[in-house]
């Protein structure tokens, strides 16, 4: 065996990026200065969850920490996949952070994926779960994801602080790879879907969002339904909240998202301690505030929202040695960082054109051809 060689990278920011694009190239890394100044110093507890849950769909994957946590070994393994797993994601971040970078992997696994994720369903950090269902599941299918096995069920709903959700993800594997894409037609908005739910609180706060957030859209198209999921007992989780996923779908079958929801504050983060009794955001302000960001993503132009735009880009880079071409709105501060460490990782370059007529950009490139090679050739 020779010596391996590691890529060495600084810092804590896009962790997540940077495990999942060295378990897809399977480029080790070392991680330093991981919050070395902090009085909390090193990793964090969902970024050790991550790692846990990595370590729980791939064989032979190495994973070492020192003792402060500052500083992070990963050498990564073969994405076996796998049925009947759990994992619990804890409570510190929602299950949506784990999502986006478990779905990539689970399409180059060895077997189909199918797992139970337990934690927090909805909060106003990471995009939550019905964003998922409604908006990134069928942007898998344009880059050839077979439909077949690919869904995610909620069983149980959790709000922050204390969360008591879960949800089962199962995930198809490649048959091969990707396909490569042109998607550069947004199209125009046909109808608005949405979704909202609420724990241990009254039904009544689900009404009030949906009829202020219809107030707004009915004024602009006649076709909006927005369905309410309340939950109560065990499928309530563990705390009181309430929120709204909406997706506008357009007629070239482009998903725009925007999703928030309402909870008690977790209270550990500094700075941002609150106190228990505080008065939340009135569900009727949620509505209003929700449809107005909707209609800010619609007004960005692109065929994904700001929120799916690393997705995007990862999804055109893994594609096969052909040209996928997208157009998006205004590059988010994550994109940006999605396109750089594409690029350390993959090698992918892409070709950035603003569109000024549109006040879009359009990014161009030419995919590394990952094929799944770890599945059983049959």
């Amino acid at each position: 065996m020779g010596k391996t060689t590691y890529m060495r990278l600084k810092g804590s920011q896009n962790l997540r990026q940077r495990l999942l694009l060295s378990t897809l190239s399977s480029t080790p890394i070392i991680i330093e200065d991981i919050r070395p100044d902090d009085t909390w110093p090193g990793v964090r507890p969902h970024e050790v969850s991550l790692l846990r849950l990595i370590e729980k769909i791939c064989d032979d994957c190495v994973v070492e920490i020192n003792e402060t946590g500052t500083k992070l070994k990963y050498k990564p393994g073969i994405v076996m996949g796998g049925r009947q797993l759990v994992h619990d994601c804890g409570v510190s971040r929602s299950i949506g952070y784990f999502l986006e970078p478990l779905i990539v992997l689970g399409l180059f696994g060895k077997k189909p994926l199918s797992i139970r994720l337990k934690g927090i369903t909805n909060d106003s950090k990471d995009p939550c779960i019905d964003t998922f269902r409604s908006t990134t599941l069928p942007m898998l299918k344009r880059f050839g994801v077979p439909p077949e096995g690919l869904e995610l069920k909620i069983e149980s709903r959790g709000a922050p602080p204390h969360g008591g959700g879960e949800v089962v993800l199962s995930i198809p594997i490649l048959q091969n790879s990707l396909t490569a894409v042109t998607w550069i037609d947004e199209g125009m908005v046909k109808r608005i879907r949405g979704v909202t739910f609420s724990t241990r609180v009254s039904v009544q706060f689900e009404n009030t969002m949906l009829h202020a957030a219809r107030g707004i859209f009915n004024r602009l198209l006649p076709d909006v339904h927005i369905f309410t999921d309340h939950r109560a007992g065990p499928q309530a989780g563990k705390s009181p909240g309430y929120g709204i996923s909406l997706v506008a779908e357009t007629t070239s079958g482009c998903f725009i998202s925007a999703d928030t929801a309402v909870s008690y504050a977790r209270g550990e983060e500094e700075g941002e301690i609150e106190d228990e009794k505080e008065e939340l955001m009135p569900p009727e302000d949620i509505g209003e505030q929700i449809a107005s960001v909707l209609l800010g993503e619609i007004e960005q132009g692109g065929v994904v929202d700001s929120t799916h735009q690393g997705l995007l880009f990862l999804l055109c880079a893994l594609c096969p040695q052909d040209v996928s071409k997208v157009r998006v709105g205004k590059l988010s501060p994550y994109g940006i960082e999605t396109l750089r460490h594409i690029r350390d990782f993959l090698g992918v370059k892409f070709v950035i054109k603003p569109d000024p007529s549109t006040e879009t950009v359009i990014l161009k490139c030419v995919g590394c051809g990952l094929k799944n090679l770890s599945r059983k050739i049959s």
